[in-house]
């Protein structure tokens, strides 16, 4: 059965930043809940619950809730008011659509001072003779039952009858009882058919399943096949005869359908899962040894021999709003494999690459899938060249006006490498004193004519 899990708390929690030991509300409907337990021990603070729409049989557990407030256990398979004693600051009370047939258990609630509002419309105990004017004349607090307000003069009335109705309401509650009793052996024996009918068919599954030989197996193809045919069709028939036959509406007929539907939910996500198990056998190499161009997901595709940048590119459309997480890619030296979906692309690569150097990625725009495999020949010779690429730089930076070339550079005519003056060019610069504007120097230049 299903309890209440501290991680359900904490997710319905979010409110109160997952926090539940001061939590003050909180929804727990339509969580298929079938046991009542631990909000007392982890929610000690909590005023507002709602656990509406579960199948929880029995009201336990929320009696260390002293400040709760309102509780809506509404559509759910309780049969007695019982264990909220201990809830002294009880306000609002919601019962509708349960099974309520012992009415008298309501003298529990006079505990509850508090108490202004109780809802049992769509309880059997509804139908009961004197329903109305037994509640009233039992629960002196009460303001408000199944949503009408409860008149002084109605309640003084109500007193007036009491014992009479009272007698009348207990006679009415062994009826109830008698054919809750008889409603409860039905449901157990019909549960027991389904569990001989289960039994039955997975023995006849079995059977079927383990031949003694693969013999056998072969020669009872044929009777499987159509076994497995009836047991559809029976199948079939059972869950329709499931739904047709007219059921009494108990807490035993809710809880089965309940389990029926699960049942059948849980055999879909087991087919389910055994057809994602039972993956097709697709031929991607050879026995041979020969890797083939495979593209079972139908894709288009296209390959570019980058060789400026010396690297193969592969653009492969898949969807644009497939998630990256369906995609596998493996690199090899002389092909590519990607799964999408599960289903193989392959391509033969037309020259050899670099796996441990490739990259996959998404593009932004179109979704497609762009994978760069590097050459595994060529990868010497670009390093080269990115490296005297590197020297030409720091060369560059050294020295600005030598461009690199095949002349020699000799470091002794390099006046930058030494300190001392250069003796090599002292008679060029004696020839060069005459030189200068004409009007400052004419004697000098006369001179040196002569």
């Amino acid at each position: 059965f299903l309890s209440v899990t501290e991680d359900l708390v904490r997710r319905r929690a979010e409110h109160n930043n997952c926090e539940i030991f001061s939590l003050e509300e909180i929804s727990l409907h339509q969580q298929e809940i079938e046991k009542l337990e631990h909000l007392d021990k982890w929610c000690r603070d909590l005023k507002i619950l709602y656990l509406q729409n579960n199948l929880i049989p029995k009201i336990e557990n929320v009696g260390k809730l002293k400040k709760l407030e309102y509780l809506n256990v509404a559509l759910n398979n309780i049969e007695r008011i019982e264990n909220l004693e201990g809830c002294e600051e009880l306000k609002k009370l919601d019962l509708t659509a349960n099974f309520i047939g012992e009415l008298s258990t309501i003298e529990s609630l006079k505990c509850n001072i508090h108490l202004k509002e109780l809802f049992l419309v769509g309880n059997p105990c509804t139908e009961f003779e004197g329903y109305r004017q037994f509640v009233v004349a039992t629960l002196h607090q009460l303001k408000y039952l199944d949503s009408k307000e409860i008149e002084r003069s109605e309640r003084i009335k109500a007193l007036q009858n009491y014992p009479e109705v009272k007698w009348k309401i207990r006679e009415q509650e062994q009826v109830y009882l008698l054919k809750r009793t008889r409603e409860k052996e039905e449901a157990q024996r019909r549960m027991q058919e389904r569990e001989d009918k289960k039994q039955k068919q997975m023995d006849s599954k079995l059977r079927f399943d383990s031949p003694d030989s693969p013999q056998e197996k072969e020669n009872h193809q044929e009777e499987e096949d159509g076994e497995q045919e009836r047991c559809r069709t029976v199948e079939n028939d059972e869950d329709r005869r499931f739904w047709e036959e007219p059921t009494p509406y108990t807490p035993e007929s809710r809880l089965e359908t309940h389990r029926y539907i699960e049942e059948k939910r849980r055999a879909k996500d087991n087919i389910r899962e055994s057809k994602k198990r039972e993956k097709p056998s697709w031929t991607l190499v050879t026995a041979e040894g020969k890797v083939l161009n495979v593209n079972v997901p139908k894709l288009h595709f296209s390959l570019k021999d980058d060789e400026e940048n010396n690297q193969i590119i592969l653009d492969l459309a898949v969807y644009r709003h497939l998630d990256t997480s369906l995609l596998e890619v493996d690199v090899q030296p002389t092909y590519i494999r990607v799964l999408v979906k599960g289903k193989p692309f392959q391509l033969v690569l037309p020259e050899e690459v670099k796996p441990d150097s490739s990259s996959a990625k998404r593009s932004q725009t179109t979704g497609h899938l762009v994978v760069t495999m590097p050459k595994a020949k060529e990868i010497i010779l670009a390093k080269q060249k990115v490296s005297a690429s590197i020297k030409r730089s720091d060369c560059n930076t050294k020295q600005k006006t030598t461009r690199r070339s095949g002349q020699v550079e000799k470091l002794e005519v390099d006046p930058s490498k030494y300190s001392f003056p250069d003796v090599t060019k002292i008679i060029q610069e004696k020839e060069q004193t005459g030189q200068g504007p004409i009007k400052l120097q004419p004697r000098k230049v006369t001179e040196v004519k002569k």
